[in-house]
Parts: structure tokens; C-alpha cells; sequence
């Protein structure tokens, strides 16, 4: 671990343990509050590293390097919502069912001083032609609660994906080849 200290601008356990998985503790876990509707025309590229960049800002860095990322899922030009309830969940599974769809994670590292680096990970998923049936018992798991686009790949889902190509963590939450680059740039100690 480096003797930088790092805040985690995000309460989600899922990035926490992928940082970890860099060796990263943070030192402190702070989720940052800020209104996350899309602005009208928005791209999801655009919308994704906004989302990283103000939620880093967000979060009073108290002499530490805050990190942030955002996670969308996307069809073309349209977000997906994350889903809060079965109706959302179901409608974003039917519409990603058997096409491909992109899966944009950004990241916000924000120094001591203020500066702002961000890097940016686009994934493209594919899931298999989904049943009614294979919906219906996806639903009945409940991990798509508060997922973007309405699925954990790290669950039950992985195994309804026919193929991904990029980041699978970026898909999880955070991108961590994305992330350990902007640490080493920042001065930690990654292996």
C-alpha cells in the first residue's frame, strides 16, 4: 500500500473490492451526492465521465486523492436507467436481449491540489437471446436491484453474456487498468 492516502467516493462494495484488488485500502469511503439526470442530448460517453468528474469534486479531499467512477450502460444513444424496480429491470433485459450493447465505465482521480485526471472504458456486451422464462428467473434473483441497465455480470447474468469484449471489471464498476494507470500517474505504489 502506498503512503498516499486515497477516499473512495463511492459507497459501492463492488468498487471497493476491486480497488483492493490493487492493493488499494482506502482510507476512507465517502459517496458523493449530486444529481445524476442526464442533461437533455447527452451522450452516454459524455454523461459517464461528467458523472466521475463531478462526484470526485464532490467529495472534500481533506489532503487525500479522492477516486470516482460511474458506470453506464448504453444502447446506441440511450442510458439505460439503473433499476429500481422489476418493470425497469425487465424493460432493459428485453431491450438488451440478444444485441450488443455498450458499457461505458469512467474514472476521476482528483489530486490533493485539485487536478483532475480521468481515463474512460467502453466495453461491448452481448447477451444471448433471452426467453421470457430466463428473464422471469433473473428478475426472481433480485441482483439487478440498483444496477445500470438492470444486471450484475459478476452474477447470475454472466452466464446469459454470449460474449463481452473489453474490461469485465469496468463492466463490474470500476475499470482497473484504467484505474491502477491513473494511481501510478498520481505517485502510489501499485505492483
Amino acid at each position: 500500500m502506498s503512503a498516499l492516502m486515497l477516499i473512495l467516493a463511492s459507497a459501492s462494495p463492488r468498487r471497493r473490492e476491486l480497488i483492493a484488488r490493487l492493493g488499494i485500502e482506502p482510507a476512507g469511503i465517502a459517496a458523493a451526492d449530486i444529481d445524476e439526470t442526464p442533461r437533455k442530448a447527452e451522450v452516454p460517453r459524455i454523461y459517464a465521465s461528467r458523472m466521475a468528474r463531478e462526484k470526485a469534486e464532490a467529495v472534500p479531499s481533506e489532503g487525500a486523492h479522492v477516486l470516482a467512477g460511474d458506470t453506464v450502460v448504453a444502447l446506441g444513444r440511450r442510458i439505460l436507467p439503473k433499476a429500481e424496480d422489476e418493470a425497469t429491470a425487465r424493460r432493459c433485459l428485453e431491450l438488451m436481449s440478444g444485441r450488443r450493447h455498450r458499457v461505458l465505465s469512467a474514472v476521476a482521480l482528483k489530486s490533493p491540489d485539485g487536478t483532475l485526471r480521468e481515463r474512460l472504458s467502453e466495453t461491448i456486451v452481448r447477451f444471448k437471446p433471452l426467453s421470457r422464462a430466463e428473464i422471469d428467473a433473473y428478475i426472481a434473483g433480485g441482483e439487478w436491484h440498483g444496477k445500470a441497465g438492470g444486471y450484475a455480470i459478476q452474477g447470475a447474468a454472466e452466464g446469459l453474456i454470449a460474449w463481452i469484449q473489453g474490461s469485465h471489471s469496468g463492466v463490474v464498476g470500476l475499470p482497473l487498468y484504467e484505474t491502477r494507470a491513473l494511481l501510478k500517474a498520481a505517485g502510489f505504489s501499485i505492483a
